[in-house]
């Protein structure tokens, strides 16, 4: 970054800053849920639109909530919960969950539900 120390307070320029666009927004959800064949996955949209998908075996769940998802320590809305991932362990590891706010893009989500896949194999 350029600096010039001739001058007094903080001296920059656009280019040395080396601005950036970043996707913001929900964008699409289907570029998710999209991913999840019918034939190994069930696939349940409930009376508020909340969208459910579940692995055949049931140790994988996506949960997609387009206005926060209901529930929580006081059966209230989590706030800005829109997207939950889970996925059970065995009795020898762990399981994980991850959730991302109901502003992250669906090509993000969709990006880590793809890596979380191409992890999975029959047994």
């Amino acid at each position: 970054m350029a600096l010039d120390a001739t001058q007094p307070g903080f001296a920059t320029t656009v280019a040395a800053l080396r601005l950036r666009s970043w996707r913001l927004g929900a964008g699409q959800p289907m570029e998710v849920i999209d991913q999840f064949p019918i034939a190994d996955f069930t696939h349940i949209v409930d009376d508020r639109a909340d969208v459910h998908v579940s692995s055949r075996d049931g140790r994988f769940y996506l949960g997609y909530f387009p206005t926060g998802r209901p529930g929580g320590p006081d059966e209230d809305w989590v706030t800005g919960e829109g997207w939950v991932i889970a996925v059970t362990g065995t009795a020898n590891v762990p399981g994980y969950r991850i959730a991302f706010g109901t502003d992250t893009p669906a090509e993000i989500v969709a990006g880590v539900v793809a890596s979380i896949l191409s992890t999975s194999r029959p047994v």
